[in-house]
């Protein structure tokens, strides 16, 4: 799978691309990563790509020259898809990830500023998303967390693949409570079901917890 990253600050991603499970993904030849330097699009020598909003307003937007030429020179593949991350967009979850990690190539456009120039949201963009209800400087870190959900969903990525199918909102809902080594700490005990050894039970358990944390 290819990724695509359109950023004014791609220095941020040079610990994150080394990271487990991206770094795996890279490794194994499962995952391309392209970070793209928006001011090497820009307008001008300067280096130019925001301009002040007409009409008025704090802030300033991404013109939308240097944000439509980076996304025609990148996109290469049919299976893709050009995502804005936007406090606008629809809210981002692990049904989305499994959508974005069948696609061939997917171009994640990150805002700064005050947003974008709406000609990029309303024809350029595929769709706009969000990680949640509170503002960023920017679109790099939610950026981060798609890279990451859609990584683990490739094949090979992760060493038990079905643990992707039991983890939180797989299935719309939380995962149940996980104990370890000591049975006893500090009083706090393990639940007896999941030291019994009868399966049923436990799974009976497991699926109660679930729906109650849920």
């Amino acid at each position: 799978m290819k990724i695509d990253i359109i950023t004014l600050f791609p220095d941020l991603y040079t610990e994150f691309i080394k990271t487990y499970p991206v770094s795996k993904g890279i490794d194994k030849e499962a995952l391309d990563v392209n970070l793209h330097n928006l001011r090497d699009f820009a307008i001008d020598a300067r280096g130019s790509v925001d301009e002040k909003p007409y009409g008025g307003g704090v802030g300033m937007l991404l013109r939308p020259e240097p944000v439509f030429e980076a996304v025609e020179s990148i996109k290469k593949l049919k299976n893709s898809k050009v995502v804005l991350l936007s406090p606008k967009g629809q809210r981002y979850t692990q049904g989305k990830a499994v959508e974005y990690s069948k696609l061939d190539q997917l171009i994640l456009i990150c805002g700064r500023y005050e947003g974008v120039d709406a000609r990029i949201e309303d024809n350029l963009v595929d769709e706009a998303i969000s990680i949640g209800d509170y503002v960023l400087s920017g679109g790099e870190l939610a950026s981060m967390v798609v890279v990451e959900s859609v990584t683990r969903l490739l094949p090979g990525i992760l060493e038990k693949e079905e643990a992707t199918e039991i983890e939180s909102f797989s299935e719309d809902m939380l995962e149940f409570p996980q104990y370890t080594r000591p049975e006893d700490f500090r009083g706090m005990k393990v639940p007896e079901v999941l030291l019994s050894g009868h399966h049923a039970e436990i799974e009976k358990w497991k699926k109660e917890n679930q729906e109650k944390i849920s």
